[in-house]
């Protein structure tokens, strides 16, 4: 099931970012596997190396940030641009060539672009770190201190792109505060009209100044301690924000009291850097060396150790925003009232696919075959199947998932991924290939060659899936993909028309959708979630006309969609018709002014209806990946109705999930769970109106 399409281009980019690599983005192997593991993750900026301090000095402290990042248990990423590629997470070659770069370019969110375009190479400030963490999933991101309001900003306009950047992106900073080199007072004034929460951290309020405890100003809150500040941080992701948080460390009373000497240099330094006509983005490198010279170097080591702290203290943070999100996941997947109880240990059981994906990507412009092509290959997890029972895993359910794999290396990646999910019924065959799909892709972006090794699906048989008889006969609600042989898919129909059983059929694609219309076995579905395209096949497979050109005008498009799914809905409970970014369009029993997603109890006379409902607006920048969008909205579908909700929450629920979906480097977004999606919990934009589009009070079944 997919939702929000975009063009072959997008999707194949969408796929790329899943595997941790966008087109721009390299996301280093360990930072890519503690992410798709859950683990906590720190990212580091790059600017301390690049232009902070002098070599070898940048290179050594850098290299103790990560060892602190590591002691405290979670894994470092430090974030750079080299050649023209932004890393996130640096190899001990990698941070060298940063730390030795003879003429590195300090580069902000407005420097991005250039920077890429011409394959520079250069150290990533608060903002264009912030930018990589998120792309990346990474929600805690530690550095010395932020940028801020320049002295006589209000005239010179001179404010730091770190502030709006905050006020944009959802990225939890852990800092000294500001430099008192800026105006602090002007600095947490914009930060309030940019959104940004920021709470000191200790029994205070009052908000340090990188080398001093205490600016003279107050911070809005104060955290105690890292569960404290985990807390305050799991409340901004599930409200949906899209500001950041600022953290604000003091320095240490140890390291504070050698610090009145380096303010003493710093306002020296000020004043000389008046005097020579520095300004912008010279003034601050300006001021550290001058400050350096004037302190015989004791600013440096100052330095030093307030970096130290802030990154012991991040990764403390980090550590306890992962268990934080952790336990909210468990406590979501206790019992919820009005749950639909079944005899099953599985109250769903999942029936699908699982890919492993390879995604080669050349560096030119053409590609020679025949001929060895520079380029990067990497690396992902999918299959319709596992993306659906993944999503239901972290909302509170417990899906028995029916699969098989290879016993192979892939294998061995799948079920190190899929450790939170019930893989027991996925089988693992000897002298068999793990479902595999590589795509050569140019520099643009344009498909060259695919090639998909899909055999193994094949042997989830009618045989093998029957083990499960029990499981699937008692299961509130049954979900297949098209993956599956017709046979697997006529046997599952056959005992839900028996047992009364609810199965949801995900056609997977245009050319899979037909396969339980072949026979009578689709009479015995209860949903399908197919696109348009989809949809038009399911019909042409039942021998009912269906339009030779797609439309392309919302009305049209709503009226073709209901047309196409009034004869389904002779046997379906529901259609849930995905539409790209025109949303979703529910076809079903009209219940209560809406339309009913529950299970019907008894075959009746009914009156149909279709409800629209428009998209969540998802903005280009915070698109990540597309391609697990509509697995994420079917499997919040699902939950929803398991849970007894009504349809208006089911959708938004389907809507919120899908929305995280496609803002996250997962498939599947790590940190999904019932609170993330809960409509009343989640502040988003003004939600959408559903509008009927059709209501047929003469039909019966």
């Amino acid at each position: 099931m997919r939702i929000l399409k975009r063009a072959s281009t997008l999707i194949l980019r969408g796929i790329n970012t899943l595997c941790n690599k966008d087109l721009l983005f390299k996301v280093h192997p360990s930072v890519s596997q503690a992410l798709a593991e859950n683990k906590p993750v720190v990212a580091l900026e790059s600017t301390i190396i690049t232009h902070g301090m002098p070599y070898p000095h940048n290179l050594s402290t850098a290299q103790e940030v990560e060892d602190i990042v590591q002691a405290e248990g979670a894994t470092p990423a430090t974030v750079g641009v080299i050649e023209g590629e932004i890393h996130v997470g640096l190899s001990s070659d990698e941070l060298t060539h940063l730390a030795k770069c003879k003429s590195p370019l300090k580069v902000s969110r407005r420097d991005l672009p250039y920077v890429i375009s011409k394959g520079l190479t250069g150290g990533t400030t608060v903002s264009a770190t912030m930018i990589a963490a998120h792309r990346a999933g990474i929600p805690i991101f530690v550095t010395g201190g932020i940028g801020g309001v320049h002295r006589d900003g209000q005239n010179s306009l001179d404010i730091s792109a770190d502030l709006t950047e905050l006020g944009r992106t959802p990225i939890t900073v852990v800092s000294a505060g500001v430099k008192s080199i800026l105006d602090i007072g002007r600095t947490l004034e914009f930060l309030e009209t940019q959104g940004v929460c920021v709470a000191t951290y200790g029994l205070s309020k009052n908000f340090p100044a990188f080398f001093t405890p205490n600016s003279g100003f107050t911070s809005a809150y104060h955290v105690c301690d890292p569960g404290e500040a985990s807390k305050l941080i799991a409340s901004t992701l599930s409200l949906g924000l899209q500001s950041g948080v600022l953290i604000a460390v003091p320095i240490p009373e140890e390291h504070a009291a050698a610090c009145r000497h380096i303010e003493e240099a710093i306002q020296a330094a000020v004043t000389e850097a008046r005097s020579c006509g520095v300004t912008g983005r010279d003034v601050t490198p300006f001021i550290l060396q001058k400050v350096n010279k004037l302190t015989q170097g004791k600013s440096l080591q100052a330095n030093i150790a307030l970096i130290h702290n802030n990154a012991k203290v991040g990764s403390q943070i980090a550590c306890a925003l992962s268990k934080e999100i952790s336990e909210q996941t468990s406590r979501s997947q206790t019992h919820h009232p009005g749950k639909i109880q079944t005899n099953s240990e599985s109250d769903v059981v999942v029936i699908g696919g699982i890919n492993v994906d390879f995604i080669a990507k050349g560096q030119t412009k053409k590609l020679h075959f025949g001929h060895t092509n520079p380029g990067s290959v990497c690396q992902s997890f999918g299959g319709v199947g596992r993306n659906i029972a993944d999503s239901l895993s972290r909302l509170g359910n417990r899906p028995l998932f029916l699969s098989a794999t290879g016993a192979d290396a892939n294998s061995d990646a799948v079920f190190n991924y899929c450790k939170h999910m019930n893989t027991s019924g996925v089988a693992r065959l000897e002298e068999q290939r793990t479902a595999t799909y590589c795509a050569v892709i140019t520099e643009s972006g344009e498909l060259s060659l695919g090639l998909g090794d899909m055999d193994i699906h094949q042997q989830i048989t009618e045989q093998y899936v029957s083990k499960f008889e029990r499981q699937l006969s008692s299961a509130a609600l049954v979900c297949l993909d098209g993956n599956i042989p017709v046979s697997t898919i006529n046997y599952v129909c056959s005992l839900a028309k028996k047992q009364n059983i609810n199965v949801w059929y995900e056609p997977t694609d245009a050319e899979k959708a037909c396969k339980p219309f072949l026979s009578d076995a689709w009479k015995s579905l209860s949903y399908s979630s197919p696109n348009m395209a989809e949809l038009c096949i399911m019909n042409k497979t039942l021998g009912i006309k269906t339009p030779g050109v797609l439309p392309t005008s919302l009305d049209e498009i709503l009226s073709t969609v209901v047309a196409l799914s009034r004869p389904l809905l002779e046997h379906l409970h529901c259609m849930v018709v995905t539409l790209g970014p025109n949303g979703v369009l529910l076809c079903g029993e009209h219940e209560a002014g809406s339309v009913n997603l529950q299970p019907r109890k008894q075959k009746r006379r009914r009156q149909l209806c279709a409800l629209h409902y428009p998209a969540l607006t998802v903005s280009p920048d915070e698109t990540m990946n597309v391609s697990g969008a509509g697995d994420s909205l079917a499997g919040a579908l699902m939950a929803g109705i398991l849970l007894g909700k009504d349809t208006d929450t089911c959708v938004r629920m389907g809507l919120l999930a899908a929305r995280m979906s496609l803002a996250s480097s997962h498939p599947i977004s790590p940190i999904l769970s019932l609170d993330f999606v809960n409509p009343i919990k989640v502040q988003t934009q003004t939600w959408p109106e559903p509008g009927f589009v059709w209501i047929d009070q003469n039909f019966s079944v």
